[in-house]
């Protein structure tokens, strides 16, 4: 898994640099197939924006966008969300061989 952290119009210290890679070898429990993560942090007129592009394979990448007054605070949410996200994503590639109730047949007493 590749993770590429670029800022824009801000400083990121070492200490923000290693929270966000920690967070991100999180996602690695989700047993999905992740080949790269591209993590932009964004200074605004009022605050902070963080997004996470999580590309998988296989599937869709995902996308998460937050914004907020405070680095920390955005970041953190924004892990939550991709947290989330995949979580999501695991569920639904795990239980794809399931049936919905639908499916299932009626027993004739």
């Amino acid at each position: 898994m590749n993770l590429q952290i670029r800022s824009k119009d801000i400083t990121l210290n070492d200490a923000t640099k290693a929270h966000i890679e920690n967070a991100v070898e999180a996602f690695r429990k989700y047993s999905l197939d992740i080949t790269s993560i591209n993590c932009v942090v964004a200074a605004e007129k009022k605050g902070v924006l963080v997004e996470f592009d999580i590309k998988i394979a296989h599937a869709q990448p995902v996308i998460i966008t937050q914004g907020d007054d405070s680095l920390d605070a955005a970041i953190d949410l924004a892990i939550d969300k991709g947290s989330k996200a995949l979580r999501r994503l695991h569920d639904k590639v795990v239980d794809h061989k399931n049936g919905s109730v639908k499916d299932l047949e009626t027993l004739d007493a």
